[in-house]
């Protein structure tokens, strides 16, 4: 069940809007950030609150590929795979991310820390390799560079 500030949230995007159901990513994303995925139960709650149908909804959480449908990490590190960034080695900055964090591309750590997914592009080609944990943009990376950044996410 939403809470009464994530349906508060959701109401007030809203009402900037024609129709409800326009804000049908904007109010999986305010789900998201309280609860760091979306869950079936979720997509149910919201497509009621929007008038719209859970199917529906659930198709557009599908398309997104920000809306996450399954449980993560504390933080949730984005490797951009774009060609530029795989021009420019997110390999093996990826390989060195996952080794040190001990998971796999796609899996969450032990501990529950991290989640390290793939995305197709987050926008700064000319700085590649990139990748986003939380809404932190790290660019220019290198395998040197993970053991720094991790550091700030203890």
């Amino acid at each position: 069940m939403l809470t009464a500030e994530v349906q508060a949230e959701i109401n007030a995007e809203a009402a900037h809007y024609p129709h409800r159901q326009a804000v049908a990513i904007d109010a999986m994303l305010i789900v998201q950030r309280h609860r760091g995925w979306v869950s079936d139960e979720d997509i149910r709650d919201i497509a009621e609150l929007l008038g719209m149908s859970a199917a529906d909804l659930d198709g557009i959480a599908t398309f997104y590929n920000l809306i996450r449908r399954k449980a993560v990490g504390r933080h949730v590190a984005l490797i951009c795979d774009s060609v530029s960034c795989w021009i420019m080695g997110c390999d093996r900055v990826r390989d060195q991310l996952c080794a040190r964090l001990g998971t796999t591309l796609g899996g969450s750590t032990a501990d529950g820390r991290f989640t390290v997914l793939p995305i197709v592009c987050l926008g700064v080609c000319d700085h590649a390799p990139a990748m986003m944990i939380d809404d932190d943009l790290h660019t220019d990376l290198d395998e040197q560079a993970i053991d720094k950044i991790l550091e700030k996410y203890s």
